[in-house]
């Protein structure tokens, strides 16, 4: 196929040359061929014979897989995470003389930056790699060969329920992590606070602590709220499926693909963040150059 696409690229006028030649580059590399895999996931929503029931109940399945089982250990992350933070922003900024920037660096902490990617973290870490193994057994098995077989298209079958539910779970747990960080964290460390005596010196209220936060939060920040866990989402589900789809036919192959779609998912999630954290980076340069 690839030679009979570089026959017809001989008629192509030389920019179209150029993305053709590109295109063709980037499907023999991982990440172009993990790029295809979505869009084919994302395609096959609108297959011909699809089946709206099918699809529903296994991307419901999917979301409660992905989301609702993790949420214990995810909420008890969250919840000493919140607390350390709390802890550590009010002591530091009371001590500088910079209580007014309380909510800021909240914000920016728990919901713009860690929040999100400690829980894709989890997700990776938990249902990212079940879902390698599960649909690389089903590789080595062969039921995805019986699946075509039987006129079912994997994709849509294995890739575009845990696409969909992966990103809708990652989203709820999202709000959650930062919601359970914040308001189960401030109780933590009221708590702490009254366990000790207020040893830690620190004068806290709800009051004080939602009004800072309400105040530091923009709408861009509503918007990266789901922004965010969509494209952390993708990456992780399309990652996870690509690895077991692409699994060689050895059992003994499942673990090791299996780390790799977490160790990678760890890596992508990564290099997202940093491109979608550029948007705060131009804004803060922006108000930079408006108080010079």
């Amino acid at each position: 196929m690839i030679k009979r696409a570089n026959r017809n690229s001989d008629r192509f006028t030389p920019p179209a040359k150029l993305f053709h030649n590109l295109g063709l580059f980037l499907l023999h590399l991982p990440v172009g061929q993990q790029a295809a895999l979505f869009f084919k996931a994302i395609g096959s929503l609108f297959s011909n014979n699809r089946s709206f029931k099918t699809d529903s109940r296994n991307i419901i399945l999917q979301t409660f897989f992905t989301g609702v089982e993790v949420f214990p250990i995810l909420f008890i992350v969250a919840t000493l995470f919140g607390t350390v933070v709390i802890i550590e922003v009010i002591t530091m900024m009371g001590k500088m003389g910079f209580s007014d920037v309380v909510g800021s660096l909240i914000v920016v902490v728990i919901i713009r930056e860690l929040g999100p990617i400690l829980t894709a973290f989890l997700i990776a870490g938990r249902s990212g790699s079940s879902l390698t193994t599960y649909i690389g057994s089903m590789v080595i098995n062969s039921e995805v060969d019986a699946l075509a077989t039987m006129g079912v298209d994997p994709v849509r079958y294995l890739v575009m329920p845990g696409l969909i539910g992966g990103c809708i779970a990652m989203v709820i747990m999202n709000i959650f992590f930062s919601t359970s960080a914040i308001v189960v964290g401030y109780l933590t460390t009221k708590g702490a606070i009254l366990l000790s005596g207020n040893a830690l010196n620190i004068q806290l209220t709800w009051t004080y602590l939602s009004t800072e936060i309400l105040n530091a939060i923009s709408l861009s920040d509503f918007v990266f709220v789901i922004l965010k866990p969509l494209v952390f989402g993708a990456i992780i589900t399309t990652n996870a499926c690509y690895q077991a789809l692409n699994i060689q036919r050895d059992v003994r192959q499942v673990p090791k693909a299996t780390s790799r779609s977490v160790v990678k998912s760890f890596l992508y999630v990564v290099i997202a963040d940093v491109f979608l954290s550029v948007y705060y980076f131009v804004e803060y340069m922006n108000n930079l150059s408006t108080l010079i």
